[in-house]
Parts: C-alpha cells; sequence; structure tokens
C-alpha cells in the first residue's frame, strides 16, 4: 500500500510543477517592458490631467502606470520606488487639477488599508502605439 501512496504523491507533484512555473512573475522590468510593447516613448511631461487618466497599474519596485486613453504614461518615482508593490493601493496628494512630478503618492496595503509607504513622482514618459504602415 505504501508504494501506491509514494507513487500518487510523486504523480501529483509532477503534474502540478508546470501550474506552479506557469504562475511565475515576470522581473518588474520585464514586465514593464512588456507592458510598453509596441509603443514609443514620447517626451517626458512634468504634468498630466488626472481627470483624463482612466487607471493605474503599478509595476513592482519599478514604476506607475497611467492610462490615458490608447497613451501609457510611465512614472518613475524621484524617490521611494522601492515602496512600490502591485498589491497596494495609490492614494494621490494633489496641488492642482493635475497630476505632476511634484505631488506624492502615499501607498496603503490592499487589506489592512495601513499605510504602507509613499513616492515622489518623477516625469510622465508618453507611449503610443506605433502605427502601422
Amino acid at each position: 500500500m505504501r508504494p501506491l501512496i509514494t507513487a500518487t504523491l510523486t504523480a501529483a507533484a509532477l503534474l502540478a510543477a508546470p501550474a506552479v512555473i506557469a504562475r511565475e512573475k515576470l522581473a518588474p522590468e520585464a514586465q514593464l517592458e512588456k507592458l510598453l510593447e509596441g509603443r514609443v516613448a514620447g517626451e517626458p511631461q512634468k504634468c498630466i490631467p488626472l481627470s483624463a487618466t482612466n487607471g493605474s497599474q503599478i509595476i513592482d519596485k519599478t514604476a506607475i502606470v497611467y492610462r490615458s486613453g490608447s497613451t501609457l504614461w510611465v512614472n518613475r518615482p524621484r524617490s521611494g520606488a522601492e515602496s512600490l508593490d502591485d498589491d497596494d493601493v495609490l492614494v494621490t496628494k494633489l496641488t492642482g487639477n493635475q497630476l505632476c512630478n511634484i505631488d506624492t503618492v502615499e501607498l496603503h496595503d490592499r487589506m489592512s488599508h495601513m499605510y504602507s509607504g509613499f513616492v515622489s513622482l518623477g516625469d510622465f514618459v508618453p507611449y503610443r502605439r506605433v502605427k502601422g504602415d
């Protein structure tokens, strides 16, 4: 009976291995690169209109990507990037009606809502899709 149990457990472990490998997360820079695939960087901007943004995404320890229509605005914070965690919620402190490179963003844990850090924003680099020839 014991060899049957051992064989069953071994088979189960081998079958589960591809599922674990398939769920591996890309390194932050690779994740950002994949997100920006097929896009070209434009001139960095000091501010973007917050009312035109329709979402944001945190790239762990790297950047915040804001969506505005088909444009992705990448912000690599001047300080605090090491606190960025894609499981956090962004709480933005604005100095006006735009999101600017002088603004700060607090990070709060999604589950506990506890403060987990902050970042000082940098310039916003627009990435737009390359038009086909």
